[in-house]
């Protein structure tokens, strides 16, 4: 979580120059305060320097009014994200800040510099790189008015996380634009001639833009993912009552397939392609989409409560009467392989492209073979096929963090 940094300087200057009162800092104005103060940062070097002081006085430590407010905005953003992280089903073993490395600053640097790869340029301590890679920009551990910047405080963070965990993997989920930083980051540690350097990787993913252009939080052009949520839920009900206006649990289902939607487009596509966000795309639930897979996990669902009210099934299965489903049986068995592959690329996309597949196979199928009424034998086979079917669906979709309902 970026709980620290410059930004935070911009944002205390901007709520004293603009008198906001303590009690009156709230998550909502935030937003567009953020916009107003790197405009600021940029047209008004005054403001630039009082925001630059606020940072200095942050990293200082003093307990005065820079850090109280500093500690206000992270309560209240970290507040805010919580909603939605558990809207999404999100949860997490430990959230550490930037700001959880700060005590260990100093010793990051005094390591670097006992290594003897660091030199100071213009009155700033850098590391240089460019014999690892021609023409890299050196990574810069502290400026010349004695802050730290994002790659020391990264630093900090690894050498803390391989004394507490000895990782067998290291991975940063993190945004291609931030390439450089990471290949920085690693050669760092290369230079330091640290055995576990290669267990470091950047799981970095494409960017998300807006047809007028990247999207940026501190130009004030984004889309909320609050707002998407809202709307994607608002869609699937409306849906459901025009398609299925019985169905129990209207509600809960609404909100599975809405979020559903927005996961699974999300997730489908290579991570590393880049995006333009369109709100038609987003949230059309038809086609290759969440809400058609979790519709067929509901539909092989549906089948095997009409075949237990029915008391069909118990017999002895005639496993040759599936010789027609010989291709979703294979693709049934590569799940495994699937997961292995998605876990070691890092790569979600590889899940969910598995799913879309699986699911046009048992769709065919389903639509082609009737399942119930069947010689008994027969039946009892294609349940088997369907309820496997229906596990395979429901783990992959769970891996993905999307809901798998049982009624649509």
């Amino acid at each position: 979580i970026g709980d620290w940094g410059s930004q935070f300087g911009k944002l205390v200057a901007g709520i004293a120059r603009e008198k906001i009162a303590f009690e009156e800092i709230e998550f909502s104005i935030l937003p567009s305060l953020y916009v107003r103060v790197n405009e600021l940062a940029e047209s008004d070097p005054e403001f630039a320097e009082a925001a630059r002081a606020a940072f200095r006085e942050l990293e200082q430590g003093d307990e005065g009014e820079v850090r109280r407010l500093w500690k206000h905005l992270v309560e209240i953003s970290l507040h805010e994200f919580d909603k939605v992280y558990e809207r999404l089903g999100v949860s997490f073993e430990f959230v550490r800040g930037e700001a959880f490395y700060e005590p260990f600053l100093d010793s990051t640097v005094e390591r670097i510099e006992a290594a003897g790869i660091t030199e100071v340029s213009e009155g700033a301590l850098i590391v240089r790189l460019d014999h690892l890679e021609k023409n890299i920009a050196p990574c810069l551990l502290r400026k010349t008015d004695g802050t730290t910047l994002y790659a020391t405080r990264d630093l900090a963070a690894v050498f803390h996380r391989w004394e507490e965990f000895a990782f067998e993997r290291c991975l940063y989920v993190v945004g291609a634009d931030q390439r450089l930083h990471f290949r920085q980051l690693k050669h760092v540690l290369s230079r330091l001639e640290l055995d576990w350097e290669p267990r470091v990787e950047h799981v970095q993913f494409g960017m998300m833009s807006l047809p007028e252009g990247k999207m940026q939080a501190r130009k004030g052009r984004v889309v909320l993912l609050q707002d998407l949520l809202d709307r994607a839920v608002t869609e699937a009900r409306a849906i459901i009552a025009e398609k299925n206006p019985e169905l129990a649990s209207a509600d809960t289902v609404a909100e599975e397939v809405g979020i559903g939607a927005v996961v699974f487009h999300d997730l489908k596509k290579e991570r590393a392609r880049d995006v333009v966000f369109e709100w038609s795309e987003v949230l059309s639930f038809e086609g290759e989409t969440g809400p058609y897979v979790q519709y067929t996990h509901a539909r092989l669902g549906s089948i095997l409560r009409k075949a237990e009210a029915a008391g069909e099934g118990g017999a002895e299965p005639d496993w040759a009467g599936l010789a027609e489903a010989a291709p979703i049986l294979l693709t049934l068995g590569r799940f495994p392989d699937v997961v292995r592959q998605a876990a070691r690329e890092s790569e979600p996309s590889v899940v969910a492209q598995y799913l879309l597949g699986l699911c046009r196979e048992v769709s065919s199928w389903y639509s082609r073979e009737r399942v119930l009424g069947q010689e008994a034998s027969l039946t009892a086979a294609r349940l088997a096929l369907v309820s496997s079917a229906k596990v395979v669906i429901g783990n992959g979709l769970q891996l993905l963090g999307v809901a798998a309902p049982e009624e649509m």
